[in-house]
């Protein structure tokens, strides 16, 4: 490992980290705030439930560069824009929550449901005071494993000229250079962990209740 690369290289390693956060962060997001109500369609409409779980799966089989590459022709773009990504990555992150919501969303007590029915809480509110939170642990353990995925997915963006850790992957590569393969690997791993820490931190700052049960 030459950590002189890595300090002569420093501010461009932290800008292209920041470019790796956006692409994986931003579909995560977005993933998650279109995954939530068609994870409970998938939970409260059976006949919803095997074409919605079923689609956002075939979704994932899609492989990433194939992706990448099909985007500018639907979208319009150059084939190195940054919306390309993002619009890939959220459909993965989808493919991957929609099941984990509707899980989520069926492995609330009954009891908890009855009783928020029987005191007054009408569909939309009893799913955001009760449904919601209840399934947040459930759904947080997914979004943690669509994180980590995403990382390491947005990657392979480099392959098509997309600034990210990436490059440092396929530079390295091509260099035969360890040190940025090195750099790539290091850098995709610490960012994945940071993705990891902030939504556990999130989750339990969403479900307070959970430490009191424990405790």
């Amino acid at each position: 490992m030459d950590w002189s690369y890595v300090s002569d290289h420093w501010s461009q390693i932290m800008e292209r980290a920041w470019q790796h956060t956006i692409l994986a962060g931003v579909p995560l997001v977005l993933g998650l705030l279109i995954a939530l109500p068609l994870g409970w369609l998938a939970a409260r409409v059976r006949w919803l439930k095997p074409p919605l779980l079923g689609g956002s799966g075939l979704l994932y089989t899609i492989p990433s560069l194939a992706l990448f590459v099909l985007m500018p022709v639907v979208l319009g773009t150059s084939i190195i824009a940054r919306v390309n990504v993002i619009v890939a990555m959220t459909i993965y992150t989808l493919a991957l929550l929609v099941r984990t919501v509707a899980d989520a969303l069926e492995a609330v007590p009954n009891a908890a449901t009855q009783a928020a029915t029987a005191m007054g809480y009408a569909p939309a509110r009893r799913f955001l005071a009760v449904d919601l939170p209840l399934a947040t642990p459930v759904i947080a353990s997914g979004l943690r494993v669509a994180a980590v995925s995403n990382v390491s997915i947005v990657s392979v963006a480099s392959l098509i000229g997309v600034s990210n850790l990436g490059i440092y992957l396929t530079s390295g590569y091509d260099r035969q250079y360890w040190t940025e393969i090195w750099v790539g690997l290091v850098s995709c791993i610490l960012l994945a962990i940071v993705f990891d820490v902030i939504i556990q931190v999130v989750t339990r700052l969403l479900t307070p209740w959970q430490k009191a049960c424990v405790a």
